[in-house]
Order: C-alpha cells, then structure tokens, then sequence
C-alpha cells in the first residue's frame, strides 16, 4: 500500500533527510586511514542522538549498529567491525534517522585516499546516475522511467553492473514503505507516481559484474566477482514538474573537498 504525504509531513520528511545530510557531513569530516569503522558508527549514533533522534537502523529487523558501513566490494548493509580503512579503500555510509515520526534515510560513498582512477569513475557515474533518476520522479511519470534512466547511464552506456536484488523504496512512517524503486527496468511500466508520494532512490553499482552474495553475517551483501561497488541515495517527494529532494549533498560535498584524507577528484 503506498502512502502519500501532506505538503506538512513533506516538510517533516525533510527535517529527517537533512539530519542524515548533516551526519553524513560530520562522518566526511572525520574520516581517514587508520580509523575503524566502529568509530565511524560511534561518530553516527552519538550525532543522530545529539539532535534529537534515534537511529533508524539500529536493531532493525536485528540488525546491530547505527549505519551501514560498505567497503570496497561490499554493496550495502556492512556491519561496522573492527576493520580499519586503508589508504585506496571506498566506504559507503548508509543512514537512517527517525525524527518527529518520519524516517530519513540517505548514503554516500567516500574514497579514502589515493583510490584508483576506474574506481572514482564508477562513483562519478553511479552519482550522475542518481541524479538521473531522480529527474524521473514527477507526478505522471512511471517508476520504471526511473529505473531505466539508471540502468541505461550506468549499465548500456558504460558497462557496469546493476544490482537486481536490492532496491530503493518509498519512505516515511515506515523505513521501507511501497513501492520498490529498481535501478534497472523498462521505461514506461510500473506504477504510476502521484504527487506526495515520496521515496528514496540509490543506485547500487557494481565495477563488474550485477550479480551479488550475502556473507556468514546474513547481512552484508558483496559483489560476486569482488569488485567495488558504490552507492548513493537521496530522498525525493514526486511533484508536478520537478521533484524535490528532501536530502542534501552540499554540506558533504564540501567537508569531502575540506579532507585531506578524502579524494574529491571525480
């Protein structure tokens, strides 16, 4: 069942996904060779819990920390541990906040270091292909012209591949609320998006091939062929015209230039 939200509980919606815009900054702040990334969880949960909210992810479903932390081959849903980042290590930071009753749930891949040329073009191309997606999500539109502009940038025009089995999902009093938001599919089928329908679209990208497995934990999802993979989500409330994104890149973006230890070149 899909719920559509008021022009009010858009604007709750939004305080959500800036929160998690804010945390990601504070993790891009932060980050750099050497720290594990439990500090990394540590840095997350007590700045989600300092502004007020809780921690989406935190015991959902069992799942046991605050963020998803994805190194390198890892898609989503790393479990933060004891590894320590390395120099040419991508990371993934996938949060969720709850705050006023409505989810916020956005992520960010972050190279560390001296990453390989291929690599930062794969996270060049998976955040252009967000945004291509997102230029999708206005009311009349079909979820599938989402899914096809994604899958087409990334996979028919430059040869990546495009995780099936994990997708993006509609958002608000509920982390995962209808309808799936596939990052491959055929232009003008799915169900029609309305206004006041919002969601959250994250292309997973793979350097290889599309297809994936889970590891011992149950949780972590890696590329099968052990190649890197990026991610990147946004949230969006589906307008008339244009859609809107209820989270930010800005403030990330620029704490990501401001780190030395994080490479900004793509």
């Amino acid at each position: 069942m899909v719920h559509y939200k008021t022009k009010e509980e858009i604007e709750l919606m939004r305080k959500s996904a800036l929160l998690v815009s804010a945390t990601l900054e504070e993790v891009a702040k932060h980050l750099k060779p050497g720290m594990s990334t439990l500090e990394i969880d540590a840095i997350v949960e007590n700045f989600i819990v300092a502004n007020g909210a809780v921690p989406s992810f935190k015991n959902y479903k069992g799942f046991p920390k605050s963020c998803c932390i994805s190194v390198n081959a890892e898609v989503v849903h790393g479990i933060p541990n004891s590894y320590v980042l390395q120099d040419g290590d991508i990371v993934s930071v996938d949060v969720g906040v709850l705050l006023n009753g409505y989810h916020g749930d956005s992520a960010y891949t972050f190279a560390i270091g001296n990453v390989k040329p291929e690599v930062l073009e794969l996270m060049k191309a998976t955040k252009t292909a967000l945004y291509k997606g997102i230029e999708k999500a206005v009311a009349g539109n079909r979820i599938g012209d989402i899914a096809h502009a994604i899958q087409d940038y990334t996979e028919k025009q430059r040869g990546y591949g495009v995780v099936r089995e994990l997708v993006g999902h509609g958002l608000g009093k509920n982390l995962h609320e209808d309808p799936q938001v596939p990052n491959y599919g055929k232009r003008g089928s799915g169900p029609i998006m309305k206004e006041g329908l919002v969601i959250a679209i994250e292309p997973m990208i793979n350097l290889g091939v599309k297809e994936v497995e889970y590891m011992e934990d149950g949780w972590t999802v890696i590329t099968r062929d052990e190649k890197p993979s990026v991610h990147f989500e946004h949230n969006v409330a589906v307008m008339k015209g244009k859609p809107d994104i209820l989270s930010s890149f800005e403030g990330i973006e620029r704490a990501e230039k401001n780190n030395p230890a994080l490479s900004s070149s793509y």
